[in-house]
């Protein structure tokens, strides 16, 4: 059995992605939902410790997606 800290994965927010599929701009974004654009680079950019639900609920409204259509696992 290997020793050391066991790897669960980790999460990967689809933001980027979600957005260049449908030409929508970080800045159209961060203006519509009144995010601060530092705030929400660091999701897109996976450096979060935690999540605001909050903040997720308003993205998947804007986006017209459920939640596991924007966060996934990575292995």
């Amino acid at each position: 059995m290997a020793t050391g800290k066991k790897q669960y994965g980790r999460l990967h927010m689809r933001i980027v992605e979600i957005l260049e599929e449908r030409n929508i701009s970080k800045t159209r974004i961060c203006k519509d939902l009144d995010i601060p654009r530092s705030n929400f680079n660091k999701y897109c950019r996976d450096e979060f410790q935690r999540i605001d639900a909050n903040l997720v609920c308003k993205i998947c409204e804007y986006l017209n997606i459920e939640v596991g259509e924007l966060i996934v696992r990575v292995k």
